[in-house]
């Protein structure tokens, strides 16, 4: 159970990206399964370490459209995101040394930073339960709570090592992803949810999984990456997360070329991003360009 706590980084956010690929936009009324310049910016500045820029977008189409609940996931998101970066989770260096790979973060994290990410999170699902209220496949109220359990189950889990409360927010992200997914195939960003909680599952010991069993939580690594690989391809607001994620896996998994390969197009993608550059030279066995330095 306890490795639980390390896999768990591939959880994530439970967060959202707007594809930076150009495609045309479709109507505001589906926001977090269309593409929308002004959350698209922020996601890209999500991406390059601009925590404060990235807020300020979202929260101002959030102000501009205060029903929707994907604006407030993303702002809840951008407080997980710089959580994670500050305290070195989305690196090689944490994946692949065991001891922080199964322990989680050492100390606590930032309280006000928490703070502010919950509070996010709650708007997120009031608002998400406000559209099910009328609609139980409402595919925009499916998605925010996906992500948001998804989220959750990162911070409980990484951040706070509550690992029985981050299995069971993993289990409704799963939920809530399978349907979103039965009415909206093309949501691609939803296999981040099921094949992140697929490869946690599926890397515990064979004793924890059958325990899981028993809870009716199964899983699956080799299922789980080629989920991720759906995402990591065809993803929207989860792309570059998908992608990271999966690179870091591949590591793991010794799949050097699939990393490096990952590594390659988010520095391509973002080449301001001090995260993915270092983690790239990491990867090629290079001398890293620019570490990172969180404060």
């Amino acid at each position: 159970m306890r490795k639980f706590l390390g896999i768990v980084a591939l959880a994530l956010l439970a967060t959202a990206r707007v594809s930076l690929a150009d495609e045309p936009s479709r109507p505001a009324a589906s926001p977090g399964l269309s593409t929308v310049p002004e959350l698209s910016e922020g996601f890209r500045q999500l991406y390059t370490l601009q925590f404060a820029e990235a807020r300020t977008a979202f929260h101002t189409w959030g102000d501009a459209h205060p029903a929707e609940p994907f604006p407030q996931a993303a702002i809840a998101a951008s407080y997980l995101f710089e959580e994670l970066y500050r305290q070195g989770v989305l690196t090689s260096d944490f994946f692949l040394n065991e001891k922080k790979f199964l322990k989680g973060i050492d100390g606590k994290p930032n309280a006000e930073r928490m703070k502010d990410f919950r509070g996010a999170l709650g708007n997120a699902r009031s608002l998400a339960k406000a559209r099910l209220a009328e609609n139980p496949k409402d595919p925009e109220g499916l998605f925010a709570l996906a992500i948001s359990a998804g989220m959750e189950s990162n911070a409980d889990s990484m951040l706070e090592k509550k690992n029985l409360d981050a299995l069971k927010m993993i289990k409704e992200s799963n939920g809530y992803a399978k349907e979103l997914l039965a009415e909206r195939p093309e949501a691609v960003d939803a296999y981040v949810a099921l094949g992140s909680a697929n490869y946690i599952i599926g890397s515990l010991s064979a004793g924890a999984r059958l325990m899981l069993w028993f809870g009716n939580v199964h899983g699956d690594k080799k299922l789980g990456m080629s989920q991720m690989q759906n995402a990591a391809d065809n993803g929207r607001y989860l792309k570059p997360y998908a992608q990271i994620l999966l690179a870091l896996a591949a590591r793991r998994e010794k799949k050097n070329e699939l990393a490096q390969k990952l590594l390659r197009e988010l520095t391509e993608e973002f080449p301001t991003s001090e995260l993915f550059a270092s983690e790239y030279a990491k990867a090629m066995g290079r001398p890293i360009p620019a570490e990172m330095h969180p404060n």
